[in-house]
């Protein structure tokens, strides 16, 4: 399979990759109608590639009939507007079914999170992700990398065997390692996407980055796009311009070892009035002293 097939989906990996928040109604459950709202915003804002069942959806704390219904959700929206990069993972079979679930949707990628096991292998991460690839051939195929310790030769060897993996979203919170890791894997055959958002994305474009994830773009999307247009340009300055803008909103969202990663988003959006505040444990509130100053932050942007 020649990666031409895969243009379209490596162009909206090269990118802001969008990581939508799943919000819940009053009773717990997914807020459906609320959730199409906030998609609509998204693409209304120009956002061309939609991930459902990343971290900041909350991928973890859903169930898999929540997970296929925001996968769904997604892929109808999206339609002919936007690139849709499901989140699949946990046990191999899991993976696989919703694989091949967003497969049948129509959706054109997936992204496979990092395997949540306490003994990962180097070679067993390759069989993991390569089980998951040859079950959906028609896919692109994109890791979630947040090991330090997986060799990038392991990647290279990856896809080797599977043509379909055609893209990194690298997650570990080292400029260096990246840009080793990179040259190591290949820089020019996969498209790199800088895993840990607008914070890392101007040393790793530096590096080789061509995409960066969001969840910052939950709020004010045109904030991310601005920075993929300054890191496009080439133009570090203007880059950096918009991260001074950002900082102290992903600094509240990486304190406490990025425990309130998903909260500081959502409680954006419930001052914002698109949503409610509410998230699943683990994760939990923002407590009220802290409140007002995201508020102020969105309410900032939203000008």
């Amino acid at each position: 399979m020649s990666s031409v097939t895969f243009e379209t989906q490596r162009a909206a990996l090269a990118d802001v990759v969008a990581i939508p928040v799943t919000p819940f109604a009053e009773d717990g459950t997914v807020e459906q109608d609320t959730h199409r709202a906030l998609l609509r915003r998204l693409l209304d804002g120009g956002i061309r590639t939609l991930t459902p069942g990343g971290n900041t959806g909350e991928f973890y704390a859903l169930t898999p009939e929540e997970r296929r219904l925001v996968t769904e959700s997604t892929v109808e929206e999206a339609g002919d507007r936007a690139v849709v990069l499901v989140g699949v993972g946990h046990d191999l079979p899991t993976a696989i079914a919703c694989a091949r679930h967003a497969r049948d949707l129509g959706a054109g990628m997936v992204m496979v999170h990092q395997p949540v096991h306490p003994y990962v292998s180097a070679a067993g991460w390759v069989d993991y992700h390569r089980a998951v690839a040859e079950a959906v051939p028609e896919l692109g195929v994109v890791p979630y990398i947040r090991n330090a310790q997986l060799p990038g030769a392991r990647l290279a060897e990856l896809a080797d065997h599977c043509p379909n993996v055609i893209g990194v979203k690298y997650a570990v919170p080292d400029a260096a390692r990246f840009s080793a890791f990179a040259r190591d894997a290949g820089l020019d055959r996969f498209v790199w996407v800088a895993g840990l958002a607008e914070p890392y994305a101007p040393s790793y474009f530096s590096a080789g980055a061509t995409g960066f994830t969001s969840g910052l773009v939950n709020v004010a999307p045109a904030v991310s796009l601005n920075m993929m247009e300054a890191l496009r340009s080439g133009d570090y300055p203007a880059a950096m311009k918009v991260w001074e803008q950002i900082r102290r909103f992903e600094e509240l969202r990486a304190a406490h070892g990025s425990a309130n990663n998903v909260t500081v988003v959502k409680e954006a959006l419930a001052a914002l009035g698109l949503c409610r505040r509410d998230v699943r444990p683990p994760s939990r509130p923002l407590p009220e002293d802290e409140r007002a100053e995201v508020a102020a932050i969105a309410a900032g942007w939203s000008v």
